[in-house]
């Protein structure tokens, strides 16, 4: 497996397309993708040309100009994602609410084992002193939680390094027709390039964005990415974008790859998903800390703000505590979020925050 850049992408005079342009194109589709190599790259056989490659040669399969093209369009390999520690998978494991409940259990009784009561019964027999066992009990419920805390834990991690390593097995076994110097041979995946030419047929999985140049009878299953359900029918004259993590179901194509690993559609949406998730944990520490800040509003003063007599709340309703959940309650669209100012987004939050603390008083009357 070639291994991965550790630099980002650089320019190189060799190769007048960046990767940003080149990833691009993919996201037109059909005749607009058509019209946009045409008009701006002069059609699929120039954009051979300004990728330094040929169609029916294909790359000359160096090691020199396969380095370069790794430092400026990127391998063909996403990162997996970092494995869990072993102490985060037992951090995990103690979180069941049947293993706390035992805990906590555990816990008191081994402190009630060595407390001792008074005994107020007067009795004229001698008292036998009895060894303190109580304690055993807790003990081995305690002993009990942490051996099932760490075998599960070790059972996930065994898990998680089978999966890495089968993953990584399916990974390198995986190999495409590609034209190198001039011989169609089987290329790993993760070695695929910019400038490759490859040869896909029925039944393969695309490993990567790419052009069609020529096909036969071409159809292609993009459900996994778009959604649509169809077979959707692709060629050099209609659409010609090939997009990675698709299946070919009909005919054979020949294709120039343009986008390879995180510059790919399959690699963007890995980027996007990653970046949701932290999104959302920021997102949740803000939630929380605007709503700690709106129990702290009286009613009176946003009764005064609006021109309304005061209402006396409701007992146990906490206005801050409904304005959290209808600000959960409301579908957030993260790309429109991402063009609009913070401004704005207080804005919108001020105004969900009034009309949750509204309906709140409205609901004193009844």
């Amino acid at each position: 497996m070639a291994p991965v850049a550790a630099t980002s992408p650089v320019r190189d005079p060799n190769f007048p397309l960046s990767a940003q342009e080149l990833s691009d194109i993919m996201r037109n589709r059909g005749e607009e993708a058509k019209q946009l190599i045409d008009q701006k790259y002069g059609g699929v056989l120039e954009l051979c040309k300004k990728l330094r490659t040929s169609p029916n040669e294909g790359l000359p399969g160096t090691e020199d100009d396969a380095e370069r093209r790794r430092n400026v369009y990127g391998a063909n390999v996403i990162p997996p994602k970092a494995p869990k520690a072993f102490l985060k998978l037992v951090w995990e494991a103690l979180q069941d609410v049947t293993l706390i409940i035992l805990e906590v259990a555990a816990v008191i009784s081994l402190i009630l084992s060595f407390i001792h009561f008074p005994d107020n019964e007067e009795s004229d027999k001698p008292k036998v002193e009895e060894a303190n066992v109580e304690w055993i009990e807790a003990v081995a419920i305690i002993v009990s939680v942490v051996v099932v805390v760490f075998v599960t834990a070790f059972n996930d991690y065994t898990k998680e390094r089978q999966f890495r390593g089968l993953q990584s097995k399916i990974d390198t076994e995986h190999k495409i027709a590609a034209v190198r110097h001039g011989e169609t041979i089987q290329v790993p995946v993760s070695d695929l390039l910019v400038g490759d030419i490859c040869q896909v047929k029925y039944g393969d999985l695309l490993p990567a964005d790419g052009i069609v140049i020529q096909s036969s009878d071409l159809k292609v299953d993009e459900s996994s990415l778009t959604g649509e359900s169809d077979h959707i029918k692709k060629s050099a004259e209609k659409d010609p974008t090939l997009l990675s993590g698709t299946n070919v179901m009909e005919g054979s194509a020949k294709m120039l790859v343009i986008a390879v690993g995180l510059n790919s559609q399959t690699g963007i949406i890995f980027k996007l998903l990653g970046a949701a998730k932290e999104k959302k944990k920021d997102k949740k520490k803000d939630g929380a800390a605007v709503a700690d800040d709106t129990n702290n509003i009286p009613l009176t003063e946003m009764n005064n703000n609006h021109g309304h007599h005061s209402v006396p709340p409701l007992p146990g309703i906490s206005p801050g505590r409904v304005a959290a959940e209808v600000d959960a309650a409301v579908p957030h669209n993260d790309e429109e979020e991402e063009g609009e100012s913070g401004a704005e987004r207080s804005v919108l939050q001020a105004k969900l925050t009034k009309l949750a603390i509204q309906i709140g008083k409205a609901g004193a009357f009844f």
